[in-house]
């Protein structure tokens, strides 16, 4: 889906806001819609259905007596029920009959159900983007076919063409996806290897780069590759002097380096650079279910230096890869906030919307498929965030209807005003110090 560019410059602050409001904005009107929607299927009515905050700059109501609108502040939105005292559904207006068709009125199950439907429709927003994903790009074929080869030095030139169908690699076959990776890591690491290949139905032997070269697949934004100027599609030659043939390679002299400087000599349209890259200190779970903070460059891997031919994924493989994806960012999330409170790794793993934005804007330049797994991703985290069990979240108000199902009533006015203020505190006391690290504590 790289025919699309969203953005072709990160680097603009403009774009990077835009970059960061569409996805917001889209984030958003799914978690308002899943309340709102749920809300009326429960027979709770709303009044407004605002995405953004502050003055509107266009509305409209529909026949069931909703106003839709759009506000000038696009960091957030809500969904105001008919009878809530305010946008955030706490209290109500005295002014107001408390009718089944209210919030407070309704039953018990209609509320919790409308509550948690927001973070829910996050969750659903993330698994239809991996599923659809796997279904339109599909999955390479087995055995890998070439589909095209890019632009080479001279000194690493290849012999594949597309069309060529790779049976052994070093007499090595690579079935994928079962033992690919054991099998890419199995391959001697030198400048050409010998590919047995099917072309135009005969057997031939060509030689070619490592399958997984020393080659920019991706960029982590705000990475060290990132902040070093490289691009994707840069083939890293040599690092401190020392030629490397795959992405391996790279990993084991950054392991050897940790976060000292490294001089890269990087191949780029057909010219020779020079880049310094200090990797940075990034928190990496472990086989035992631990993080531990490790030197990364922030280059993806994964990939092949050539495009493989792909064959598409069934219905039922995509729905069972879409869900998988989704609990593994919830369950790493949660992994790593529990790491970061226990001082097992650095608070520098938490970003605020300085660098979020900053995220959205990179992710968004590398092409449409980037941007939108940015998306799905993000979707999952803030549909995460939102069940956290503090006041002015749909968590806290989950935990109030517990309260309410076992004690048989609801909190006091009194003390929902106190908890908001305390959830409200909390909220804002975190996102300050995510701003802080964004721009002063981990640049």
């Amino acid at each position: 889906m790289d025919f699309i560019n969203f953005l072709p410059n990160f680097g603009s602050p403009v774009l990077t806001i835009l970059a960061f409001v569409l996805a917001l904005s889209i984030i958003v009107a799914i978690h308002e819609y899943g309340h709102y929607i749920v809300g009326r299927w429960s027979g709770i009515e709303a009044e407004v259905f605002s995405i953004g905050f502050g003055p509107v700059i266009w509305s409209g109501t529909d026949r069931r007596g909703t106003r839709w609108q759009l506000a000038a502040l696009p960091l957030g939105g809500y969904v105001k029920f008919l009878g809530d005292g305010n946008a955030a559904s706490v209290g109500g207006d005295d002014t107001a009959e408390k009718g089944r068709n209210t919030m407070l009125g309704a039953p018990l199950w209609a509320r919790a159900a409308t509550v948690a439907a927001g973070p829910v429709f996050n969750f659903i927003l993330s698994f239809f983007i991996f599923a659809g994903l796997l279904v339109s790009l599909g999955q390479p074929m087995t055995p890998l076919t070439v589909s095209s080869v890019p632009e080479w030095p001279e000194s690493r030139a290849m012999g594949l063409q597309p069309g060529d169908t790779i049976l052994r690699i070093e007499g090595k076959r690579l079935n994928y996806p079962e033992g690919f990776g054991a099998a890419l890591e199995a391959l001697p690491s030198e400048p050409a290897l010998a590919y047995e290949v099917r072309r135009d139905g005969e057997r031939i032997t060509v030689r070619g780069p490592h399958p997984a070269p020393s080659r920019v697949q991706s960029i982590t934004p705000r990475s060290a590759a990132d902040d070093a100027g490289l691009r994707i599609g840069d083939l890293i030659l040599s690092m401190n002097g020392t030629p490397v043939y795959s992405f391996m390679d790279m990993v084991d002299v950054v392991n050897d380096t940790g976060a000292a400087p490294i001089t890269l000599s990087v191949w780029r349209d057909g010219t020779v650079r020079e880049e310094i890259l200090t990797p940075r200190m990034v928190a990496i779970p472990q086989e035992d279910g631990s993080m531990r903070d490790e030197p990364k460059m922030g280059i993806g891997d994964g990939g092949l230096f050539f495009e493989p031919q792909t064959m598409t994924v069934g219905l039922l493989e995509a729905v069972k890869l879409g869900a998988q994806q989704v609990w593994f960012i919830i369950a790493q999330s949660l992994n790593g906030l529990w790491h970061i409170l226990s001082g097992a790794i650095s608070t520098c793993n938490l970003s605020g919307p300085v660098g979020i934005a900053e995220t959205a804007g990179s992710m968004a330049s590398q092409g449409a498929e980037s941007f939108i797994t940015f998306i799905a991703v993000m979707s999952t985290a803030i549909g995460l965030l939102n069940l956290f069990p503090i006041p002015v979240l749909d968590g806290g108000h989950l935990v109030f209807h517990a309260w309410e199902a076992v004690t048989g009533k609801p909190p006091s006015d009194g003390a929902l005003r106190v908890l908001m203020a305390i959830g409200l505190s909390l909220i804002g006391t975190l996102m300050l110090f995510a701003i802080a690290n964004d721009l002063f504590l981990c640049p």
